[in-house]
């Protein structure tokens, strides 16, 4: 196969369409290699990404890989390659161990363990405190639409994890050959097959939970167990080892039982709201330390100003969709301001899991039709600025916010709202303007500086001016601001060493967000492949 980079066609030459697309670039293939469109047997997309630094003549700019018919003679090209790579496999099966694995959380990171250690022929056991992807949307719409929650299965809680409804995005800034296995193992599973060629994939939360419904099929082909509305309420951890784990599951009729499960090797991969498991790991003695994590409020703007700033008279062009954003600032106190999953025509959701606590987070839906832009609008929380020595300081911090932000919005998970420019200027808001919130519960006008830990109010207060320097329109007055957003990732880290088992407890796995070692779905993911491949190694 051969691989051409950098090949660029304008967007007038596109009408949105995948099969006009693939035209596209096997006419702008050709021209570049000189070559006839008949001596192109197949063309692959293997990275899409919209240029639009010059908004009078926006791009897609693609990496094509080739078949080439027997005596074609393409011109010497010097961003062309030849490729006969190997791809990045799921481990190979291996012997029978005796005693099977536990893998503690479905999320990306557990998900995709348990299906590595499956298909290696380990047969784990994968628990999942709240529902299967089914059941868990029908809890999140009832919460959304009642106000009753339930602490085990929400947005936090169940199979798939957080990521499942927070727009499935699929960005990441790390690099590793396991990538390409995980979004090859989406769509194979349900997603759409543009997440394997576009440069900001995403999958949406309307499609991600049957495509996690798919990849717990998979795990079970593969001679793995799943237990749904199962939780670990005690971790056996003796002569600093791993013993085994203790689980309660909930019954449909309501009762529990309680199990004791024998286990030499357990992942964690409890996600980062799992505050309870924390608070076991400090008892059991599992090393932990503080970390840096982010807080502070959603953002709204109508997403049809964000494509005019970004893509001016090209916006709402087919080929182009939503046009997403990425901010940050540094401020002269050092501190420093950032968006964090920006939703293009998405939704800011309601992402409690504790009573009497509201959280915010963001959604879209595939299609990224809604009105609004929404992104996470946070600041730095360092170690240092936390008081005392407890390792869940950080959590304390998350918590007392989310509460203040429940007595704000006046109960029932309605949110504290305020319009931007009103935070700015440090007065209250009585009312919206054009942007229409999108918070499900509804929100509650006033201020939500109260809401955050001071430094971080007046860190996002100094920082909106100079983000809407960088985005016009940005820092517009009636854009909507509602809180709190305290969940973008751990405040601790469960130590690992070069082995990826705790530092403390031989036999325990920390892996993922929860863990401290994951930022989004793809890293979390990959680190799950990653652990079970250590886990193998290590037999």
């Amino acid at each position: 196969m051969l691989e051409v980079s950098g090949i660029r066609i304008p967007l007038a030459k596109l009408d949105g369409t995948d099969a006009q697309e693939i035209r596209a670039c096997r006419r702008a293939l050709a021209r570049r290699l000189r070559i006839s469109e008949k001596d192109i047997v197949r063309v692959e997309r293997r990275r899409r990404s919209i240029d639009a630094r010059k908004r009078d003549n926006i791009q897609l700019t693609f990496t094509l890989r080739a078949e080439l018919a027997p005596g074609a003679r393409p011109r010497p090209e010097k961003n062309a390659r030849t490729v006969d790579e190997a791809p990045f496999h799921f481990p190979a099966p291996t012997a029978r161990r005796a005693g099977r694995p536990v893998v503690v959380g479905a999320g990306c990171a557990g998900l995709f363990c348990a299906l590595s250690l499956a298909r290696a022929g380990l047969e784990p056991l994968l628990v999942e405190r709240g529902d299967d992807a089914s059941r868990r949307a029908d809890a999140v719409r009832r919460h959304d639409k009642t106000g009753e929650l339930d602490p085990e299965s929400n947005i936090q809680f169940g199979v798939g994890g957080a990521g499942t409804f927070s727009d499935g995005k699929l960005q990441t800034g790390t690099k590793s050959p396991a990538h390409r296995l995980i979004l090859e193992t989406f769509a194979a599973a349900g997603a759409q097959q543009q997440i394997l060629w576009d440069a900001k994939p995403h999958i949406g939360s309307d499609v991600l939970p049957r495509v996690v419904t798919d990849i717990v099929r998979q795990i079970e082909e593969a001679g793995g167990e799943v237990r749904t509305r199962c939780r670990m309420s005690d971790l056996d951890v003796t002569d600093g080892r791993v013993r085994g784990v203790t689980l309660i599951t909930t019954d449909p009729d309501g009762s529990e039982r309680e199990e004791r499960i024998a286990a030499d090797c357990v992942v964690l991969a409890c996600g980062h709201s799992a505050r309870d498991v924390f608070e076991l790991l400090r008892e059991r003695g599992v090393t932990m330390e503080r970390k840096t994590f982010a807080m502070g409020v959603r953002i709204e703007h109508l997403q049809a100003d964000i494509d005019r700033v970004l893509y001016g008279s090209a916006a709402g062009h087919p080929a182009l969709g939503a046009a997403p954003y990425s901010l940050s600032c540094h401020l002269p106190s050092g501190r420093s301001a950032f968006s964090f999953c920006m939703c293009p025509g998405g939704y800011v959701v309601s992402a409690a899991s504790e009573t009497g606590g509201v959280c915010t987070n963001g959604m879209s839906l595939s299609d990224r039709a809604g009105a609004n832009a929404n992104s996470g609008l946070l600041a730095n929380v360092f170690p240092d600025d936390l008081p005392g020595d407890d390792v869940l300081a950080g959590v304390t911090l998350q918590r007392s916010c989310e509460r203040a932000a429940f007595a704000a919005g006046g109960g029932a998970y309605v949110a504290p709202a305020q319009l931007v420019g009103d935070f700015l200027s440090g007065v209250p808001s009585s009312a919206g303007g054009r942007v229409v919130p999108t918070y499900p519960r509804g929100v509650a006008w006033g201020d939500v500086a109260p809401c955050l830990p001071t430094f971080v109010a007046e860190t996002l207060r100094s920082a909106i001016p100079l983000l809407g320097r960088r985005l016009r329109g940005f820092d517009v007055a009636d854009a909507v601001l509602t809180g709190v957003e305290t969940r973008s990732s751990s405040p601790v880290r469960v130590t690992r060493g070069h082995d990826g088992q705790s530092l403390s407890v031989r036999g325990l796995w920390p892996v993922g967000e929860g863990a401290g070692y994951a930022g989004g779905i793809m890293s979390a993911a990959t680190d799950g492949i990653l652990a079970a491949e250590k886990i193998l190694a290590s037999l």
